[in-house]
C-alpha cells in the first residue's frame, strides 16, 4: 500500500479544513501517521508523521516545527493563517494550516482516515480478511467478521478447515442465514464479557467460538471460528486479542467511510453552487452530465422540528438513490435536499427524443418513489423538483430550474420537472426580473389597480379574463361571468377613462405581463385579488393555473 503525501492529503481532505501553507520538500513528502501534540509528553521520534499543534498558537509555534524536523516529521498543521512559514522553510517542513473554528478531533478524524483508506478491497475494510486469515491459521478454526446485524464483513480463506452449510450460506450472501436459534447465539455473544462457546444448531453444524466486537461500549460486531474439535489450546485469548484488532479495523473502516461521505457531500455542494472544477469531479463521480432533484417538505416551517425532518428526508433520498445507482450525489443546503442523478448518454450531443423520453420518465418516477417513501415515513408532504439536464460544470443552472419549480408545486402538483412547467417557470422568472427594474415595474397596470381601487371597478380582473381568452369579449364575459355587453362596457371604459390603448399589440403584451406577474393575476384568475407587485424569490399568485 502506497503511502499517502502532503499533496495527497490537502487533495482528498479538501480546502477548507486543510491548507497547505509552504512545503520546502515538495508535496509529495509521504505521511505514515497522524499525531496529536501532547505539552506534557515528550515529542517522539516519528518519521513521516504529520502533528497537530494542539494548544499551541500558529505565531507561537515556531520551537514545535524546530522539534518536529528533529523528529524527522513530515509536517505540521496549525490553527489560523500566521504560522511560522520561516521556520518551516529552514528546517524543511511542510507547515499546513486549518481554520480558526476548526475542531482538532474532527481534523484528526479526517486526516488519520485519509492515509488509512487505501486498502485491498478499497472500503477500509480490506484488513478484516487478513486478520480473519490470521484467527484461524492461529486457532485452528474458519473465521468471519460480522457486523452488529449478522452481516458478514470478512471470511477467513485457509485451507483444509472444515465448515458446514451455515458458513457456506453465510458468505454466498454475505449474511447469516436467519433463525430464531441464529438470533438467539448472537444475543448470548453481545451479553458476555468474553469469548463464548456455542453448541451446534442442528445435526450438519459444527459448534462456534465467538466473541462481540467492542470499542468504548459501542458494540461493533463479533468474531466467529468454527470449532471442528481441534481448536488450539489457547484459542480462546487469541480470539480475544483479535477481537481488539477487529474493534480497531472496523472503526477505521467507519472513519475512512464517513470520511468519504464527507468528501462527497462537499462535492456535490460545491457543484450546486458552481464552485467546483466540471472536470475532476466528473473524474470522481464517473458521470458526465446529471439531472438535479430538489427535495423538501411541504410548508416546512410549519413542520415541528423542521432540521430534524430535512435530516431524516435526507436518509430517505440517500438510500434510494443507492439503490437505484449504486451510490448517491446528496446534499442538504438551506432545508433542500437536492440529489445529483445520473443522465448517461444525455449530454454532449442532441439525445435521440426516445432517449430522452426514457431518461425523464426514470428521473420523474424515482422522485415520485422517493416523495411517496418520505411521505410514509415522516408523516409530512413532500415536494420534488426536477431540474434540467446538464453536464457537471453546469449543475448550477439545474439546481436554478429545480429551485424555481420548487416553487410553483403544490398539493394537486407535487412532483414536477422543470420541461413541464415551462412557461409558468418563465412567468416566475420574469416576476424576478421586472420586480428590480424600475423601468419594467412603470406602466400603464398601476393606473389600473388605482381606478379599481377608488372606484370599485374591476377594470384588472376584466382585463386579465380578456387576455386569458384570446382577446375574445364572449370568453372573457363567461370567465367573470357577466353578460358580454358588460365586458364590452367595461374594455371601453379602461381606454376612455385610463387612456391605455387596447388596439395596440405591444401595450396589449405588456399590460398582460405586468398584471400577470406584477399583480399577481392570471391562469383563469380573473377572479383573483389585485395584490401589490411581488418581490424577488416571492411566488407569483396565478402563474401555476
Amino acid at each position: 500500500m502506497d503511502a499517502r503525501t502532503v499533496g495527497d492529503l490537502v487533495d482528498v481532505v479538501g480546502s477548507p479544513p486543510l491548507r497547505l501553507h509552504t512545503a520546502p520538500a515538495g508535496p509529495a513528502v509521504p505521511v505514515t501517521e497522524v499525531l496529536l501534540y501532547d505539552a506534557h509528553a515528550p515529542l517522539p521520534d516519528a518519521p513521516g508523521a504529520l502533528l497537530l499543534a494542539v494548544g499551541v498558537r500558529a505565531a507561537a509555534a515556531g520551537p514545535l516545527v524546530r522539534a518536529a524536523a528533529g523528529a524527522g516529521m513530515a509536517g505540521i498543521v496549525v490553527r489560523g493563517t500566521d504560522g511560522p512559514a520561516g521556520e518551516a522553510e529552514a528546517y524543511g517542513t511542510a507547515l499546513l494550516t486549518i481554520d480558526e473554528d476548526a475542531a482538532w478531533h474532527h481534523v484528526h478524524l479526517m486526516l488519520a482516515s485519509a492515509i488509512g483508506t487505501r486498502s485491498a478491497h478499497g472500503t477500509g475494510l480490506g484488513d478484516l480478511f487478513a486478520l480473519a486469515d490470521a484467527i484461524a491459521a492461529a486457532t485452528g478454526g474458519a473465521t468471519a467478521v460480522e457486523d452488529p446485524r449478522q452481516r458478514i464483513l470478512a471470511y477467513s480463506t485457509v485451507p483444509g478447515q472444515p465448515v458446514d452449510e451455515d458458513r457456506r450460506q453465510g458468505i454466498l450472501g454475505l449474511q447469516v442465514p436467519g433463525s430464531v436459534d441464529n438470533s438467539a447465539q448472537v444475543r448470548s455473544v453481545f451479553a458476555a464479557d468474553g469469548p463464548v462457546r456455542l453448541p451446534a444448531l442442528t445435526a450438519g453444524d459444527l459448534p462456534r467460538l465467538a466473541v462481540a466486537v467492542r470499542a468504548g461500549g459501542e458494540t461493533l460486531g463479533s468474531v466467529w471460528v468454527i470449532d471442528s474439535g481441534t481448536l488450539a489450546p489457547d484459542a480462546e485469548q487469541t480470539l480475544a486479542r483479535g477481537a481488539s484488532t477487529a474493534a480497531l479495523l472496523l472503526l477505521r473502516a467507519r472513519a475512512a467511510q464517513e470520511l468519504a461521505r464527507h468528501q462527497n457531500t462537499d462535492l456535490v455542494r460545491r457543484l450546486l453552487n458552481g464552485s467546483a472544477d466540471a472536470s475532476a469531479a466528473a473524474h470522481r463521480l464517473g458521470w458526465d452530465a446529471v439531472r438535479v432533484a430538489a427535495f423538501v417538505p411541504a410548508s416546512a416551517a410549519s413542520v415541528p422540528d423542521a432540521e430534524r425532518t430535512s435530516l431524516r428526508l435526507l436518509d430517505v433520498v440517500r438510500l434510494q438513490c443507492e439503490v437505484r445507482y449504486g451510490r448517491h450525489a446528496c446534499a442538504l443546503l438551506d432545508g433542500v435536499v437536492y440529489a445529483l442523478l445520473p443522465a448517461p448518454g444525455e449530454h454532449g450531443g442532441p439525445p435521440a427524443p426516445q432517449h430522452r423520453r426514457t431518461a425523464h420518465q426514470r428521473h420523474r418516477q424515482l422522485a415520485e418513489d422517493i416523495v411517496r417513501r418520505a411521505e410514509r415515513s415522516l408523516r409530512v408532504p413532500v415536494r420534488a423538483a426536477l431540474g434540467e439536464t446538464a453536464d457537471l460544470g453546469g449543475v448550477a443552472d439545474s439546481r436554478a430550474d429545480a429551485d424555481m419549480v420548487l416553487r410553483l408545486l403544490h398539493d394537486a402538483l407535487p412532483v414536477a420537472a422543470v420541461d413541464e412547467v415551462r412557461p409558468q417557470v418563465t412567468l416566475l422568472r420574469l416576476a424576478e426580473v421586472m420586480s428590480e427594474r424600475r423601468e419594467l415595474r412603470t406602466g400603464a397596470w398601476h393606473r389600473v389597480l388605482a381606478a379599481d381601487a377608488e372606484h370599485g371597478t374591476d377594470h384588472a380582473r376584466t382585463l386579465v379574463s380578456w387576455f386569458d381568452a384570446g382577446c375574445d369579449v364572449a370568453g372573457a364575459a363567461r370567465l367573470l361571468s357577466v353578460h358580454p355587453n358588460t365586458c364590452r362596457y367595461r374594455l371601453k371604459q379602461v381606454g376612455r377613462q385610463l387612456g391605455i390603448d387596447l388596439g395596440d399589440p405591444d401595450e396589449r403584451l405588456v399590460l398582460w405581463l405586468q398584471l400577470r406577474t406584477l399583480a399577481g393575476l392570471g391562469g383563469n384568475a380573473g377572479a383573483a385579488e389585485a395584490g401589490p407587485a411581488q418581490g424577488p424569490g416571492t411566488p407569483v399568485s396565478g402563474v401555476r393555473g
